[in-house]
């Protein structure tokens, strides 16, 4: 929170009461006993920076302003369950001034009755059969497209070129112009032609993103017709969806959750919730088996810390839940051939490359697009930069050509 001293201790008060059991105004029957038993409380709180010492004004004469970090205990007034999560730890205060959440730790009692990701990055490496290296993940581009077809034959031409995981791009989902069914038995036909040919696995993460109603309905419908993975728009869906779609036993797939929305909740430095919660922590305690999380060096804005500790939300074990399985952090958003060394130095090898325009915009075509990527994962996993690797590897010299190396993309408009 950021405030001047004295309103900070009457905001650190507020948000104890007004999230639990109080208003603006006391109340008859809010009585010590009801406070003892429901009211949250400050268990600690921190002015940042430490100062000693310092005056009361500035220069101007005005009151100081402060950071503070306050770490407040609430009691379980409600069942282990999202909108009541939120609606208690950040529900009217939201709107109550500059105050963003930042972190949150669950008891024992909470956190039992999540089941986190049905799959995990152990499951996905399993179903693939890739045990070590980074995965590499293709969205296909254009994001929105007319015929099946055409999707299916960019698909092919990725997963034979060495793409793991091949993603429906988030603003494409069933749509009367590209019915989903028809989209998965052409991908799915496609991607079994690619699989015999390089003798490795590709996963298909479908688009189910919809009503929740419509999304379990779709849910069926593509595991039907053959699809070994899906994915959903999960914060635009909503956590509780995604953690009742993730927990549902007819659903026996992977679920990869896409990113969309989240920037609206987590990119004010003073209000919202942090990146590390929005696309780590949630997801991952929702049942997420993979998360699109935006890299420092994509298009997307974001610190080096951010991305390393939303990243570390997703894999490190959870405190008070040693079952919720680990999350696979996929890091996108405009990621070229030779972001993948930073990438691993950042996340490690225990990651899905996302990349979708340096794939299908190589000179040569998406085959030559994803042999690039994969030269350029091999590249790390022997410790050979990523310009002394191109000199052998022609698909990869001729991406670092067009894209640079370790240059940071930036959102375009043509």
């Amino acid at each position: 929170m950021l405030h001047r001293k004295m309103d900070a201790f009457y905001m650190m008060q507020a948000v104890c009461v007004e999230q639990s059991t109080g208003t603006f105004v006391p109340v008859p029957a809010e009585t010590p006993e009801t406070r003892r038993k429901h009211v949250a409380k400050v268990i600690g709180w921190w002015r940042i920076p430490d100062f000693e010492y310092e005056g009361a004004e500035d220069f101007f004469g005005n009151p100081k302003m402060h950071q503070y970090v306050v770490q407040i205990a609430f009691p379980l007034n409600f069942k282990p369950q999202f909108p009541m999560l939120f609606t208690t730890i950040y529900g009217n205060i939201s709107m109550g001034g500059p105050l963003k959440m930042v972190d949150v730790r669950f008891p024992k009692a909470f956190l039992k009755e999540f089941k986190g990701p049905k799959f995990g990055d152990v499951g996905i490496r399993k179903i693939l059969g890739v045990k070590q290296r980074p995965l590499l993940n293709n969205m296909i581009k254009p994001c929105v497209y007319t015929d099946p077809k055409v999707g299916a034959e960019l698909a092919y031409k990725a997963a034979v070129g060495g793409c793991d995981v091949i993603k429906d791009d988030e603003l494409i989902a069933d749509v009367d112009f590209n019915p989903i069914d028809e989209r998965v038995t052409a991908f799915m036909e496609a991607l079994d032609k690619a699989d015999s040919e390089k003798g490795e696995k590709t996963l298909y993460t479908v688009n189910i993103t919809d009503r929740v109603d419509r999304m379990f309905e779709l849910a069926d419908i593509v595991q039907e017709h053959g699809a070994n993975a899906i994915m959903v728009n999960h914060i635009s869906v909503g956590y509780s969806a995604l953690r009742k779609l993730a927990e549902d036993p007819s659903v026996k797939v992977p679920i990869l959750g896409h990113m969309d929305f989240a920037g609206a909740l987590y990119q004010d430095p003073l209000s919202g919730v942090s990146s590390p919660l929005v696309l780590g922590k949630f997801g991952r305690l929702a049942g997420c088996d993979f998360i699109v999380h935006p890299a420092p060096y994509g298009k997307a804005p974001t610190t080096a810390d951010r991305f390393k500790e939303t990243a570390r939300q997703m894999v490190m074990p959870m405190r008070n839940a040693p079952h919720i399985k680990r999350t696979m952090p996929m890091p996108s958003g405009g990621i070229t051939q030779s972001l993948v060394e930073k990438c691993v130095a950042d996340l490690g090898t225990n990651i899905m490359i996302g990349s979708g325009g340096a794939i299908h915009a190589h000179p040569d075509g998406p085959i030559a697009g994803a042999k690039s990527f994969r030269q350029a994962i091999d590249a790390v996993m022997q410790g050979i930069p990523a310009r002394d690797y191109a000199k052998d590897h022609k698909e990869l010299a001729v991406a670092l050509g067009l894209f640079g190396v370790g240059k940071k993309t930036e959102f375009t408009s043509v």
